[in-house]
């Protein structure tokens, strides 16, 4: 793998990266879809967060966003490649495995601090339009992982360029970025309470929770699957959050049945 990176030309890294990216981008919407929809709720574990529909067209629309982002994901490989080319930044020759561990472990903190910080900044009043189109699901679906305005994914996909420049990592590190941060990202959007006897925030699949009411709120938990930013911060939104918003929507149902 180091020495295909370092000895690929262009192309090549952004026909692999778009392979790379579209590929997981649909093997974790599938697993999730088959686990959160048919399952887990044949078995009785776990529910569905968010009970309101999905509007018609949602599906197709993350669908082609996601298809815009994974290009841009993947096309985007040239950078990362393009700092080795330079000598800027260097891959490590055969790690440890501990050391690979390590690195694993401290880029996932990085990609939460990261992600917090960039997606925070797309709330603002200066980006919010820019996260918008991401917002338009507000019940989520594993599909809408990558739903992104091209802007967001290039705030969003340019995670490991620092890391890269400050630390010599091991290639599977840094391949290991994309797999757990779609995992997570999937979970996140998975609109399912895998753990339903856990406490909101005391495990780190609650994810699934906390961004589901994100989604339904379009305020607090910035964070993308650990907590530890938006209680930092202050942004952490209560576990009732969205509990009005489905009780009227419940209400208006019964309205509708009743008459």
């Amino acid at each position: 793998m180091r020495e295909f990176i370092l000895a690929a030309p262009w192309w090549q890294i952004m026909l692999a990266g778009c392979a790379f990216f579209g590929g997981i981008y649909v093997a974790f919407g599938l697993v999730n879809t088959l686990l959160s929809r048919h399952l887990l709720p044949a078995i009785g574990h776990g529910g569905t967060l968010d009970p309101r529909p999905v509007p018609p067209g949602q599906m197709r629309r993350e669908l082609m966003q996601s298809t815009s982002s994974i290009l841009l994901f993947g096309c985007g490989m040239v950078f990362p490649w393009g700092l080795l080319q330079l000598g800027w930044a260097r891959l490590a020759v055969d790690p440890p495995w501990w050391r690979t561990a390590v690195e694993i472990a401290v880029l996932v903190v990085w990609n939460e601090v990261h992600f917090y910080l960039n997606h925070w900044l797309l709330h603002t009043r200066w980006l919010r339009r820019f996260h918008t189109p991401h917002h338009r699901s507000v019940v989520v679906t594993p599909w809408a992982t990558y739903s992104f305005h091209p802007v967001e994914a290039l705030m969003l996909g340019n995670v490991i360029l620092l890391p890269m420049l400050l630390h010599d990592f091991s290639v599977w590190a840094l391949a290991s970025v994309p797999l757990f941060s779609l995992l997570f990202n999937s979970i996140g959007h998975s609109n399912y309470d895998f753990l339903p006897d856990a406490h909101h925030d005391r495990w780190w699949l609650n994810g699934a929770r906390r961004h589901h009411l994100h989604h339904a709120c379009f305020t607090g938990n910035y964070g993308f699957m650990l907590p530890f930013m938006d209680r930092l911060c202050g942004t952490a939104l209560p576990p009732d959050a969205a509990a009005a918003r489905i009780a009227a929507w419940r209400q208006q149902q019964q309205g509708r049945d009743a008459a």
